[in-house]
């Protein structure tokens, strides 16, 4: 099955320091491509793979659950791990929830973690009907493109399946027990009109981690993508300024570049 355009799979040679980026549900790696290219520009080491069941057609998706999403991610970490002396991870929406599994997971293996409009549950009425409804109803209306800057797309899918939605709340509910796990630094930034997340999921996320070192940035301008919309510049620096803070080698690896 032909890959939709942009939905390729992104990886960048660089440094000792390396950064996983992990897309949303439905969604693919074109939504993180330009983050990714800011980041490798700068010298990381940087791998945004593309998601089991995305990127393709919904019934795809279908076929695949939370195990293989988190398996995709996890192999590139460890891929990562063996290529670099220091790893972050990172994540939009549902790869926000697969970063912070990754996080409790692998504890000191990864030196910190940033997400962006991260989810944690799936809300209202839909979560309790999923168990039935998805044997009666295949799919429900798409989730993509929540932007606010004119001109600008999400390459996903414009159904949800629901097979997949379910394996998706039950993963919520299997991380939300982790969360606690998660000791990393963390560098959460969300959008206060988002269409797709609650403000409730990064609250709940922030009150259950173990992590001391926090800091919450609202992305005011942007909606759930905002890694595509106003804000996205802003996510870009402000997340290499984190792993840059926290992985000193990187600032000499660019000085001996640019030297």
């Amino acid at each position: 099955m032909p890959l939709l355009p942009g939905a390729e799979p992104f990886r960048h040679e660089g440094g000792e320091v390396g950064v996983l980026l992990c897309h949303g549900f439905t969604g693919s790696p074109q939504s993180l491509r330009p983050w990714a290219g800011y980041l490798a520009e700068r010298g990381l080491t940087v791998s945004l793979p593309l998601l089991p069941g995305h990127g393709t057609r919904w019934e795809d998706m279908q076929l695949t659950g939370w195990q293989d999403w988190y398996a995709e991610v996890d192999r590139e970490l460890r891929a990562l791990r063996e290529r670099c002396t220091q790893v972050f991870v990172a994540g939009l929406s549902m790869g926000g929830a697969l970063a912070l599994r990754l996080a409790a997971k692998h504890g000191d293996a990864i030196s910190g973690v940033v997400v962006v409009n991260p989810a944690n549950k799936v809300h209202g009425l839909t979560a309790y009907a999923l168990p039935v409804a998805r044997h009666l109803v295949r799919t429900t209306k798409g989730i993509a493109s929540d932007i606010a800057l004119p001109g600008s797309a999400e390459v996903g899918y414009d159904k949800v399946p629901l097979h997949a939605a379910h394996s998706l709340r039950r993963f919520f509910q299997l991380v939300d027990g982790e969360l606690p796990q998660v000791t990393q630094p963390m560098l959460l930034l969300r959008s206060p009109q988002d269409h797709v997340v609650p403000p409730a999921d990064s609250a709940r996320i922030l009150s259950r981690i173990s992590s001391t070192d926090v800091r919450e940035i609202l992305l005011e301008q942007s909606y759930h993508v905002a890694t595509l919309d106003h804000d996205a510049d802003r996510i870009f620096a402000e997340s290499f300024a984190f792993i840059g803070r926290l992985a000193p080698s990187l600032g000499k690896e660019g000085t001996a570049a640019g030297g």
